[in-house]
């Protein structure tokens, strides 16, 4: 019986199962957001939404049923685990509002889907790397807001007053985002030739750095994939070496014909 339950668990098809109850349930809650669905429809979007929670429920048990060891030290199973039971959380007092977690099952898909979990890690991966870059940009970023708040506070303080208002107006450069009608074409009339400081930190942040967020992500995914491929190519060879052995066994013990026991030819009668 454990067995087939474990055969059933791990199958393709339980899998895609789940991913269409997972994508079901994301358009339901979808549509409990709309007034006039949830007035004409809300009592059955509720129990599709308690079914599909069921149905969660029972894979999470089964998993700790028939592959409880490799549950445990899976952390995507401890997410899928933490996303269900925040639906069980009471939908009254002061833990209701995260009731509204319960939209997180649609993050399952990241745990379900492989080419998902595959890029996830890949980003979790490239953190350590871009941990560097951070800082770098912290120290940009810190360096142009003294500069800025040193120079143009006292005639734009509500950009520049503070250092905390110079970092969130220097963010908001950096995003290109109303930065020249919005930020320095005022300061332009006041200040010339504040253009040299402005475009080579536009420069440096919005091209530079943050093409380097890019590089490391795409050399985090470039590896993890070839890590992939060189354990796909790992698994592929070890089948066929196990192939070729009990290839080799059989053979061994098929037993020879002595040349004794071979069946005599008897000559035609002339």
């Amino acid at each position: 019986m454990i067995a087939r339950l474990r055969h059933l668990v791990t199958s393709e098809a339980f899998s895609r199962f789940i991913i269409a109850v997972i994508i079901v349930n994301a358009v339901t809650l979808g549509m409990q957001t709309s007034t006039t669905l949830n007035t004409r429809w809300g009592d059955w979007l509720g129990r599709l939404d308690q079914i599909a929670l069921a149905i969660f429920t029972v894979e999470i048990a089964l998993r700790l049923l028939v592959i409880p060891r490799a549950s445990l030290r899976d952390p995507w199973f401890w997410f899928d685990f933490s996303v269900v039971a925040i639906c069980y959380l009471p939908a009254s007092g002061p833990l209701s509002v995260l009731r509204t977690l319960r939209l997180f099952r649609v993050l399952r898909l990241i745990s379900v889907v492989p080419s998902l979990r595959q890029t996830v890690q890949s980003l979790l991966g490239a953190l350590p790397g871009m941990g560097s870059v951070v800082l770098l940009l912290g120290l940009i970023f810190y360096v142009g807001a003294v500069i800025a708040t040193e120079v143009f506070g006292q005639d734009f303080p509500a950009y520049f007053g503070t250092l905390g208002r110079s970092l969130y107006s220097l963010f908001q450069i950096m995003t290109l985002e109303s930065w020249s009608n919005g930020i320095v074409r005022p300061i332009l009339a006041e200040y010339p030739m504040a253009w040299t400081f402005f475009v080579p930190f536009i420069v440096i942040t919005s091209f530079a750095v943050l093409n380097m967020f890019i590089g490391v992500i795409v050399s985090s995914i470039e590896a993890d994939s070839e890590d992939h491929r060189r354990e796909h190519m790992a698994a592929l060879e070890a089948r066929f070496m196990a192939r070729i052995d009990a290839l080799e066994a059989r053979l061994t013990e098929t037993p020879a014909v002595a040349p004794d026991q071979r069946p005599e030819h008897t000559q035609p009668p002339d």
